[in-house]
């Protein structure tokens, strides 16, 4: 059982059972204390390469309206098969928001007006690095779950690289995290989701 998120200052590394949680209409945050340093865990985020064995790889300009292209391809991300009713690859464009090296990066998922916006917010926590994933203007409870299940199993991965473990099965946990977030936002209105989604911008 989980003994809940670090307190500020506590240099516990938080359990991977820490949910994320809904803090506004439309928006996902969730956090991790990561082993350091903040370059390291920031070049996890920004390099291609390294990006790909826990997220997906792809371009990135780190500039304020640099492009982003994430390039998935799910069955590279554990020893997992992807199930035939899964597709193993998808690309998804952006463009940075914010970007200030190491310890903030914003960019949107997607081109589109209304796109949703990611942010990373990274703060060294002694030897370790907090890291704040917010997940902004998603258009309904679906997505969220998804998106949700998403980062939660991404995270994950991320973790058991960062303290050099092997990595889990992508869509064995990934399946039971968007489950599990399914049951937590039961009682999320899709009305709030509705506006959200009508008013295309925060």
């Amino acid at each position: 059982m989980s003994d809940g998120p670090a307190k500020p200052g506590d240099k516990r590394r938080q359990p991977d059972d820490v949910r994320g949680e809904v803090t506004e209409p439309g928006t996902f945050r969730i956090e991790r204390l990561l082993p350091g340093p903040i370059e390291r865990v920031w070049s996890y985020l920004t390099d291609p390469q390294k990006r790909r064995r826990w997220f997906g790889a792809g371009p990135m300009e780190l500039r304020a309206g640099g492009l982003v292209k994430l390039q998935f391809k799910f069955s590279e991300l554990s020893a997992e098969k992807t199930p035939p009713n899964k597709a193993d690859e998808c690309e998804v464009p952006g463009r940075v928001t914010r970007c200030d090296p190491p310890r903030l990066l914003s960019y949107t998922w997607g081109n589109e007006p209304n796109a949703s916006e990611v942010t990373f917010e990274l703060t060294p926590q002694g030897k370790d690095v907090l890291l704040v994933i917010t997940h902004r203007r998603l258009g309904d409870r679906g997505t969220m779950v998804s998106v949700a299940g998403g980062w939660h199993t991404h995270l994950g991965l991320l973790t058991d690289l960062l303290s050099g473990g092997g990595p889990r099965p992508f869509w064995a946990t990934k399946i039971q995290m968007e489950e599990q977030y399914l049951k937590r936002f039961e009682s999320l209105d899709n009305i709030s989701f509705l506006h959200l989604e009508n008013k295309g911008d925060v």
